[in-house]
């Protein structure tokens, strides 16, 4: 059991922002589910990585997954890649439920994508870590709402359409404008990318009722994100689409996760995982999703090694590395 801090949310949300234009959305679904997905999968690394380095258990990030590259591994123990497979629980009965018997995730289905799992470059000394992750949200205005009332944070974002965040063409959008219909300030922070492709974001405040121009150029446009909860409408026109978009103010989705818990499961190794796996069909029920988007391979988690098992053996694998360097 790892505690869910808010600042892995934070680091999970900015991570997600970035690399959003570059991640293969294998899932489905609305874009600010899918970077509330991308969020809580950063905030399990993270929350490993610091498990690592409180308990002395070496570890190495050399080959850490660019934005811009497909994924490789997370992070690599005693020489072993290995790739965090955790998966995001955000319904209130279901996490009481399992916290009150967390014994129930021995049923459930450690999962890899098929198309990922046959991805050229595994080794069979390979690692995979698998791990739930509790979290409830705030998604509706009303529970926006009361989360603020509480003192929680939120961290609204709106996404635009495709044409402006995966144009067919690739040119400049042209100098962005925005403007405001609220009574005070607001200032609204823009993502998307550069000519080269690189991320690129820009923090424009906006007077009430006043047209501000972007100074940067951006040729995509992912989103806009504003330092408080809009009241009323924002919009932004790019010259080169010849188009205004208009952002109503419930139109904002808050994608922070209000963690709760992170259980580490187990782990194989690839070879392992390779061996014992069985084939689950796209659809399929499992605990962690009413319907699997995806051809999966499944392995109970009740089958994974404990992790026990593996830190004590980590610390073997760099004393013998340790020693053949000298």
């Amino acid at each position: 059991r790892l505690p869910y801090t808010p600042d892995l949310t934070q680091g999970g949300v900015a991570y997600a922002c970035r690399s959003l234009h570059y991640t293969y959305n294998r899932m489905g679904g609305s874009l600010s589910k899918r970077l509330r997905r991308i969020a809580g999968g950063i905030a399990v690394e993270l929350a490993f990585r610091r498990y690592l380095l409180d308990n002395g258990i070496p570890f190495e990030t050399e080959g850490r997954t660019p934005f811009t590259a497909p994924d490789k591994y997370d992070i690599a123990l005693g020489g072993r890649r290995c790739d965090i497979k955790s998966f995001l629980l955000t319904h209130r009965e279901q996490i009481l439920a399992l916290r009150r018997e967390p014994e129930r995730l021995l049923d459930a289905a450690a999962l890899i994508p098929a198309d990922q799992f046959a991805a050229e470059g595994h080794r069979d000394s390979d690692l995979y870590l698998f791990a739930f992750s509790f979290a409830l949200t705030a998604t509706s205005r009303d529970e926006q709402q009361k989360a603020l009332e509480a003192g929680q944070p939120v961290y609204l974002l709106h996404t635009l359409p495709k044409k402006w965040a995966r144009p067919r063409v690739w040119k400049p959008l042209g100098k962005l404008a925005l403007k405001s219909d609220e009574d005070s300030s607001i200032t609204v922070d823009l993502g998307g990318q550069d000519a080269n492709g690189e991320f690129l974001s820009e923090s424009i405040s906006l007077p009430p009722r006043v047209r501000v121009e972007s100074t940067r150029g951006f040729y995509t446009l992912l989103y806009l994100h504003p330092d408080r909860r809009p009241s009323r409408r924002i919009g932004i026109h790019s010259p080169a689409l010849g188009e205004t978009h208009l952002i109503p103010a419930a139109k904002w989705s808050n994608i922070w996760l209000y963690g709760m818990e992170i259980l580490l499961a187990g782990y194989l190794t690839y070879g392992e995982f390779r061996q014992r796996a069985e084939i689950l069909p796209a659809g399929s029920r499992v605990l962690q999703y009413t319907q699997t988007r995806v051809k999966n391979l499944a392995v109970p988690v009740r089958d994974l090694r404990p992790l026990s098992h593996l830190f004590a053996r980590v610390k073997t694998w760099q004393d013998a590395r340790n020693r053949s360097s000298l």
